[in-house]
């Protein structure tokens, strides 16, 4: 009631209370208390009419209170981005924000009182949901406690929106429904990063699970965050062993003096950095990764390392052997033309050194001479010729223990020139196998001989034929003298490579030749000053065509 409409109730009802008490006091009332009935009339009007105005102006401040509440609560709920909606016990709409009337399309309608089927009425596109809604309050009131679910709402554009939506139910003293709070937040975009950070995590993990390379993180002090499952394969460690650790601990001491620097060019360039490195294996060797390595950047800082490391050791020994294969391409061409033309004048010097040996005795001692160093030019003439053009091998059975006692035999006088000792170990049962013989005596002599003369003097030279096992046999050859270093080991084999002062680097060539004829395979094992063993496998039987040469 507004304040014109108070006043004029004020004056209407004082002037039926001053002429109608008037009218009963002189009516009704002896003259003798009149004027006390009167004095009394007054002080009970003035108690009425203060009460009236007090209980008047405390409902209309309690009416100003409450617009102004409801106000307040209406500017914060439509402030909200959520979906806010008041309802009372039975379900009816008390309040709800704009943004929950626009978007069920209510905009326009008087929704206070009404249930969410009847409101269904108004809105055609959404009528289904509100029809829903009225359901899972229901099951609200009957859980009797707060509850959270993910709603999916179709819009007219055809897309959906989810919502997180909370429901409180309030109920009076007595048990009785009282009303109920609906919060919804739009989660959509949330559960689209949500959905996509899920994906990319999982094409993260699965390119790092399954990746054929070794995947590795660093921090910026070298130390190992986290390697994937193929560093396991590659490497033969386990990289729970390995997590946590210094890289420096993998690497050999060579890389160790350049891992500050590495980890710097890394963090400064913008550009993947790529590299080849050599680490051991766990058995031992030694396998070669082709690295490429990335900053990783957080918020625009670099927090660490990442990079793959790809086994490229097969393809590098395929590469060598390929370029040695093609050397000796080389060679062989260039050694048959050589060869040719050093023969003839060679055959010609021979003859004519022999000559004036039979006719002038006093100079022996040079014809001599002469004639050992042309049969010199003659051996490598030979070699030569051997490598020049490919040979027509003749298998024969041939007793192994015979043919090695023969190079043994050859070779002692060389032996005792070197003080060296020849030790050899034969097995009891008679080992043949089919080859070429002289052929195998050679690769033998050249063997045997680079043993004694590389043995310290008083050294012994072991020379061990192993029992026959499967479809091979294997020959060992050891001595204890000053070993081979690792650069000279990697280019054994090697055309014109040799370290002798005399050396053509021809004969290891020629003999690796020969074994890869006879479908062997050739292994060195050596260590700085304290010998070398060279191993050939020879298959018994000439059924094998694998070639196969391998220096370690």
């Amino acid at each position: 009631m507004d304040k014109k409409k108070l006043v004029i109730l004020y004056i209407i009802s004082s002037i039926i209370w001053i002429y109608g008490t008037n009218y009963l006091v002189e009516e009704f009332v002896p003259s003798a208390f009149i004027w006390a009935v009167e004095r009394t009339k007054e002080i009970l009007y003035i108690i009425v009419t203060g009460l009236f105005i007090y209980f008047s102006y405390s409902k209309q401040q309690e009416l100003t209170d409450s617009l102004e509440d409801q106000n307040r609560l209406s500017t914060l709920i439509n402030a909200m981005v959520d979906f806010v909606n008041f309802k009372d016990g039975d379900g009816r709409w008390i309040e709800a924000n704009e943004f929950g009337l626009k978007l069920f399309g209510l905009e326009h309608v008087d929704y206070r009182g009404k249930k969410d089927s009847e409101l269904a009425d108004y809105s055609e596109f959404h009528s289904d949901a509100l029809r829903y809604c009225e359901i899972s309050d229901e099951e609200t009131w009957k859980k009797r406690v707060i509850t959270r679910m993910e709603e999916v709402l179709h819009m007219p554009d055809g897309k959906f929106r989810t919502f997180d939506t909370i429901k409180v139910p309030l109920f009076n003293p007595d048990d009785s429904r009282k009303g109920l709070v609906v919060i919804g937040r739009d989660i959509t975009e949330k559960r689209e990063m949500a959905k996509q950070l899920a994906e990319s995590q999982q094409q993260y993990k699965s390119l790092f699970e399954y990746s054929p390379d070794i995947v590795y993180m660093l921090d910026l002090a070298g130390t190992i965050t986290n390697l994937n499952p193929h560093f396991d394969l590659i490497t033969g460690f386990k990289r729970e062993d390995v997590i946590g650790q210094n890289v420096s601990t993998l690497l050999p001491k060579k890389y160790k003096k350049f891992l500050t620097y590495f980890i710097q060019s890394v963090a400064d360039e913008v550009k993947p950095v790529m590299y080849e490195i050599k680490i051991p294996h766990r058995n031992g060797n030694e396998i070669t990764l082709q690295c490429t390595s990335v900053p990783i950047i957080v918020n625009g800082n670099i927090s660490g390392i990442i990079g793959y490391g790809r086994d490229v050791t097969i393809l590098r020994k395929a590469e060598e052997r390929l370029r040695r294969t093609e050397k000796l391409s080389v060679v062989g061409e260039l050694s048959a033309s050589v060869a040719h033309e050093i023969r003839n004048p060679l055959t010609s010097l021979k003859g004519f050194v022999q000559l004036l040996q039979m006719e002038d005795e006093k100079h022996q001692f040079y014809y001599r001479i002469m004639m050992d160093e042309l049969d010199r030019i003659n051996h490598i003439v030979g070699e030569l010729l051997l490598l020049a053009k490919p040979q027509h091998l003749k298998f024969s059975t041939t007793d192994m223990q015979k043919l090695l006692s023969d190079v043994i035999s050859l070779l002692s006088s060389e032996a005792i020139y070197y003080n060296v000792q020849i030790v050899s170990t034969f097995p009891e049962e008679e080992i043949y196998i089919e080859c070429e013989p002289n052929q195998l005596k050679q690769v033998f002599i050249n063997i045997i001989k680079n043993a004694i003369e590389a043995s310290i003097k008083g050294g012994t030279v072991e020379i061990v034929i192993h029992s026959a096992k499967g479809e091979h046999v294997m020959i060992s050859v050891k001595d204890h003298g000053c070993g081979i270093s690792k650069e000279r080991l990697d280019k054994l084999g090697e055309p014109f490579y040799s370290s002798k002062e005399k050396g053509t680097g021809l004969g290891l060539t020629v003999s690796f030749k020969i074994v890869q004829a006879h479908n062997g395979m050739i292994h060195f094992n050596s260590q700085k000053n304290q010998g070398t063993t060279v191993d050939i496998s020879l298959p018994i039987r000439q059924e094998i065509t694998k070639n196969a040469i391998t220096n370690k």
